[in-house]
């Protein structure tokens, strides 16, 4: 069983007492509300769609390593919170066998082939959905539209919106309506409420570092005011401040996948750096390419590839370091 690691600057110190198994319950906890808020905004297709995501990641993961002759770790539920997340990435009206690709894709391609738990250098479930959306765009840009505390509903064209709450012009949508979740979109990305709290928990546990969800969040907020200008008025439509912190991914992404240990920095302002990073990036996409308007995937995972240079960068020096004499200035 793999233990977690106080990092830092040496001396190291185990704390045998948390173990991956127990985060990533932490994590399942934690995403359960917006779970079941899924499935209550889009019924039993999202349920479907999770369960699917979920078993195939574990089986996905179970088969690799014994097919290897690993050993065999599907009870640290890295596989389970994986699947989790890439169903969160993923509209209801996705085919099941899509989920089932994208849970083999994120497992064996992107997590398994690089070493397994810890060794990956991106996002599994992002990197997954990203390959999904870039093999089977129009599958995957479908947005339904939801129907609340509905078990079973349309399935047809008339189920499907024409566009995300940041691709209306103007704004289609209240306020409570983009916290509350009633709005189509990204099966787990909608309910900004159950979000909060998942977040809330995963910090007050002490699962993740405040410093990036921080970091993300505040950035977007500053960076979206300084060029809106607006906090929110309904004539400004999509283009104010709180419009956009309650549209899209932002949320799901900053507390649940910028913050995933194996792509994260591990020194505290590596972290923030990650999440500044994160946030200016989901800022230039949203608002100087139109024809895409989230973004929060792609600046996730473009940080991932940068953070074994932020780390290098902001690593703490050790205790009596010093900097070696460049050759032929030895005094």
């Amino acid at each position: 069983m793999q233990r977690k690691l106080v990092v830092s600057s040496s001396p190291h110190l185990r704390n045998d007492r948390v173990s991956t198994q127990k985060l990533m319950l932490d994590v399942i906890i934690a995403l359960l509300p917006t779970a079941a808020a899924s499935v209550w905004f889009f019924g039993g297709a999202a349920l479907k769609l999770l369960v699917t995501a979920v078993l195939t990641a574990v089986i996905a993961e179970y088969a690799y390593q014994k097919i290897t002759g690993q050993k065999v770790t599907v009870s640290d539920l890295s596989a389970v919170v994986t699947g989790m997340l890439l169903a969160f990435n993923m509209p209801a009206s996705a085919p099941l066998w899509m989920a089932a690709v994208g849970s083999v894709i994120a497992i064996v391609l992107v997590k398994q082939m690089f070493g397994g738990m810890g060794q990956n250098f991106i996002n599994p479930a992002l990197a997954a959905r990203t390959i999904l959306m870039l093999s089977w765009t129009t599958l995957m840009a479908a947005n339904v539209l939801p129907h609340a505390g509905q078990w079973v509903a349309a399935t047809g064209a008339d189920a499907v919106s024409s566009a995300t709450p940041l691709g209306e012009s103007p704004a289609a949508y209240s306020l409570w309506q983009l916290f509350s979740g009633n709005i189509p979109g990204m099966m787990g990305e909608t309910c900004k409420l159950t979000l909060l709290l998942g977040g809330i928990y995963l910090l007050v546990r002490g699962v993740i570092d405040w410093r990036i969800p921080a970091a993300f969040i505040g950035t977007a907020f500053v960076l979206f005011w300084i060029h809106y200008g607006n906090l929110y008025s309904v004539e400004s439509g999509s283009q104010n401040v709180l419009y956009q912190m309650l549209s899209g991914g932002l949320l799901l992404g900053a507390f649940f996948m910028a913050t995933d240990y194996v792509t994260s920095p591990i020194t505290p302002w590596g972290r923030v750096i990650m999440g500044v990073g994160c946030a200016a990036i989901l800022f230039v996409i949203r608002v100087y390419n139109p024809a895409y308007p989230e973004g929060c995937s792609f600046a996730i995972l473009f940080m991932n590839v940068l953070t074994p240079l932020i780390d290098k960068m902001t690593a703490p020096k050790p205790f009596g370091y010093v900097k070696p004499a460049k050759p032929g200035k030895e005094a």
